[in-house]
Parts: structure tokens; sequence; C-alpha cells
């Protein structure tokens, strides 16, 4: 497009959309005008403390396994009423799986223990983990939001469960996420709506935003998420705690329902939601398997001042998302200032292509046609069917069990595909060439700074006036490349604030290395 006639529907645009959302943001602003809450501040050291180091207090019998998951129950219950993140629990049998560890560690002499449950072999043992509903958990119940499976339950464990498992982590709670997993808010038909610790008049993101919330809240150390369009790392960003989207095919994801098609399969990432940035890389480890992990380069020692360090503060003026806020503009810009401080090699470019970023997504997805139909999806069976239009209607008189945005994704689903190939093939192709441009300029040792979202944990139900705003962790998706969510604080009015650090695929290393720098200098999650 002529970039004189783009500019002058943009401001068209603006001139038009501005005075609306400025009278949206009033309407919800005095619906949620009352009095903030948020939960209780974490006190008990237990819950303080990363989970490497908890396994490692385990092992060697500092603490005792029943204690630890005693306290995160205790944090769960008592947060619960307030956030509801926590859909499904088995606190009974995590106890005494917990009580059966310490029993085997403490028949054991410490040269027993340390041969037997050594940190290379569990370097989980004992920690208490959280899941998200929509992976099987063999027993407990896997609706995904969808009324159709209130009576499903899985029969298996998911690969990446049983890796974590296997690694003497305890799962003990399931974790609430949106309809089918595809939307940015967690709230369904069958569990309800998850509220920020921060500020419950606000949202968790999502789909992994039980996961996001309960980390969050103290009452689990360390989870699992997935991520198709930025479902770890919006979650992360709105509470305020990490999460790494891997490069794609490191962590198995079969296990979990919707399933991506195989067509799509290199868009979705199964990968690790945590409080501390140090349990990152072992998370890594753990859930990819010796054989995946391999391909990266985890161990190796990455030196900040000889990274690249590219700082791009938006996405260029898209048409369909919002603008930046200010002070994720300034968190950000502080994070490249600390970086020119460390001696890094730093950069702030502003990338064009980037205000494509909807139009890459959606058309990587639209010609991943091999799967079944969202509205199949919804029917809680690849064979089944909603009809999208009558669940419409039936919204209007409050009679549907299906959200508002799941019916919206399932009509566009069965509509726009057809209508808009060539557009699609058009934007595939012009993200062939951004990726290339991107690993140029990145390289094996850059990062790239990018905004998570344009705007700050948004109150309940807003983003149905702002849907597209989730293009900001959907564009790395569409490329292929891992990205480290990092928090960085707080906003003057409470809320997370956060960055996203991508590199290239397979170079998750250097992103990873880079949380941990930014937890020691920002402080990382920050307590209530």
């Amino acid at each position: 497009m002529n970039p004189y006639l783009r500019s002058m529907l943009y401001w068209i645009f603006t001139l038009i959309t501005f005075p609306f959302m400025t009278l949206v943001d009033a309407i919800f602003y005095l619906i949620y005008s009352g009095s903030k809450k948020k939960v209780s501040r974490v006190e008990d050291p237990i819950l303080l403390t990363p989970a490497n180091e908890i396994a490692q207090k385990i092992r060697n019998r500092e603490w005792k396994a029943e204690d630890v998951m005693s306290a995160f129950i205790i944090r769960a219950k008592e947060v619960n009423p307030l956030v509801n993140a926590v859909v499904g629990e088995r606190y009974d049998l995590a106890l005494r799986e917990a009580r059966n560890l310490d029993c085997t560690l403490d028949s054991m002499t410490p040269e027993q223990r340390n041969a037997e449950f050594s940190e290379e072999k569990k370097p989980f043992l004992g920690v208490p983990l959280s899941v998200k509903e929509a992976f099987y958990w063999k027993g407990m119940a896997n609706t995904s939001g969808l009324t159709a499976r209130r009576h499903i339950q899985a029969s298996e464990d998911a690969p990446v469960l049983i890796n974590l498992r296997n690694a003497g982590a305890i799962p003990f709670i399931q974790t609430n996420i949106s309809e089918v997993c595809m939307w940015f808010e967690s709230s369904n038909y069958v569990y309800g709506t998850t509220n920020n610790a921060y500020d419950v008049r606000r949202m968790v993101g999502g789909s992994s935003g039980g996961e996001g919330c309960i980390i969050s809240t103290g009452a689990s150390v360390f989870g699992v998420g997935s991520d198709i369009g930025g479902s770890i790392r919006m979650p992360c960003f709105f509470n305020g705690i990490f999460g790494h989207k891997p490069t794609g095919g490191i962590v198995e994801n079969r296990g979990q329902y919707p399933i991506a098609s195989e067509k799509a399969k290199d868009l979705l990432s199964t990968g690790p939601m945590c409080r501390y940035a140090s349990d990152l890389i072992p998370m890594l480890k753990v859930m990819a398997g010796p054989e995946k992990v391999a391909n990266l380069k985890l161990d190796v020692k990455v030196e900040i001042s000889k990274l690249r360090v590219i700082s791009v503060p938006d996405d260029s003026g898209s048409l369909m998302v919002s603008k930046v806020e200010k002070e994720l503009v300034e968190i950000q810009r502080k994070v490249m200032e600390f970086f020119k401080k460390e001696r890094a090699e730093v950069h702030e470019k502003r990338i064009r292509k980037f205000r494509y970023s909807l139009e890459f997504w959606t058309g990587r997805m639209n010609l991943a046609d091999d799967g079944p139909k969202f509205a199949n999806l919804m029917s809680g069976r690849e064979a089944g069917h909603v009809n999208c239009f009558l669940e419409l209607l039936k919204k209007f008189v409050c009679l549907s069990e299906h959200t508002l945005p799941a019916i919206a994704l399932g009509l566009f689903d069965d509509v726009l595909p057809k209508l808009t190939v060539k557009n699609d093939l058009k934007a595939v192709e012009v993200l062939k060439v951004l990726k290339q441009e991107l690993l140029a300029m990145m390289g094996d040792d850059g990062v790239l700074l990018y905004p998570s979202h344009p705007k700050l944990a948004p109150y309940h139900s807003h983003p149905i006036f702002t849907p597209f705003n989730f293009a900001y962790t959907g564009l790395f998706n569409a490329l292929g490349f891992p990205v480290t969510q990092c928090p960085l604080g707080l906003s003057k009015d409470g809320r997370p604030l956060g960055v996203q650090v991508v590199t290239t695929p397979f170079n998750d290393h250097l992103s990873l290395a880079v949380a941990r720098t930014l937890e020691k200098h920002f402080g990382g999650w920050a307590n209530f």
C-alpha cells in the first residue's frame, strides 16, 4: 500500500475509533469503580523459595516434603475463593505422596539419598506442581472449559507431566483456562472466570491464565502451560511471573485438548511457567527430555556484555491493535539503558513489517487447514459440530453455554479462511522475508526486546473490544522464535510490568540468561 494512503487511513481509523474506545474505557471504569482487592502478602518462607531450592532442602532433610505440600495447599485454599484459579485438586493424594517420600528419604543414609535422589535424577524432588486443565492428567477432568466435556476424565498423563513426575514433582492442582484455549481471558461456563491476584477486577490472560494467577499468588511455585498465540506469555505478563515459549518441537505437545493440527504444530509450544527465573532452565530440561534438550545450548555460559540487544518499542502502527501504554514504553527503555550500562551492543529499531503481525498469525493459522474446525472443537469432540450462528442467537437470550469469544471465533473460522486465501498466502510470503531479516539482524548472539502486550492487565471482558491485541505475542508463534516473558515490577497502580525477550530458534539459552539478569536488576516477581 502507498505509504501516504496508509498514513491517511491510519489517521481516519484513529479519529473513528478513539472516541469509541474512550467511551468504552469510561464505561468499564465506572463498572469496576469499586474498591480494589488483592490477595494477601506471601509470608511463609517455603512459598518464597524457588522450586530447585525446595527440592534441595527436601533432599538434605532440612524440610519435610509433607510440610512443603501442606504450605502450598493452605495457601491455595486461602487465595482461591478470591481468584478462582484452582479448578481441580488432589490434596489428600498429594499429601500421601509427600508423606511416603519422607518415609523413604528418612530410611536412607545421606549417601544413599544423594545416589538415588540426586539433583541430576530428581531436580524437583517433592515440589508441588500445578497443571493447566487442558493437559491430560490421569483421573482428573479434561474439559478445556467446555460444558460438553464435563464428564471427560483423562485416562493417561501427558508426556510433559510424566517427565515432571519422573523428576520428582508432585502434581496437586489443576488451573483454569479459556474456552477451548483460544482466547486471552480465562473464563468459561464450566469453571467461571479467574481474577487477577493484584486486582481482582482485572483479567489474568489466557489460555494458561489459571496457571499464571496461582503461581503469582504463591500457591504454586511452577507449572505447565502451552502457547499458540501467547497463551504462556500473556498470563505471565498480566500476573507478573516468568514463562518461556521454547523453540518449536523441543517439548512434546501431545496430551492436551485441543491439540494443534499437523500443519499448525510448529505454532504451538508447551513450556514452563514459574515465579523465579532460576527454575526456567531446570524445568525446560525436564520437560523436553534429554534427547530433545540436546538441541539447545542451555549449559553454555552467556556473557551479557557480548550480547546484541535490539529494542523494538511497538508494532509501527497496526490499524487493528492498541497503542502501547506509556509505562510499558518507559520500562522497556529502562531495560535498554540497563543493557547499555552492562556494555552490551544496544540498538533501538522500528520494524515496519511488525505492523502486519495479526495478518502473519492469522495467515499461518488459516493455511493450517488439515485439522478440525473450531466449531468441531467446541462440540467437545472432533466429529461433532456446534452451530455458532444458533449459539449467537441463544447468547442474546442467555441460553448459550459458550462464551462470546468462542462463538465469534467459530463463526469467523467457518467463513474467513475461504475468503482470505490470497491475502493469507501473501502474508506468509512476507513473513518468510521478515524471518530471514530477523535471523540476519539477530544472528546467534542477539536478543530482541518487545512489549508483551500493548495494555497492562485490563478489566474483565475488556478484550472483547480489543480482540487483536494478542498480535504482540502471536507474531513470534508465526515466526517460530523462542521467547522468554520477564516481569519488571509493578506499575503506578500496582499492575505487573514486563517485556518479551526474543531470540532465534535453538538459542533459547540467550533469552533465559537475560531473564536471570533482569530478575536480579529489576526484582522479578513482586509480592503483594
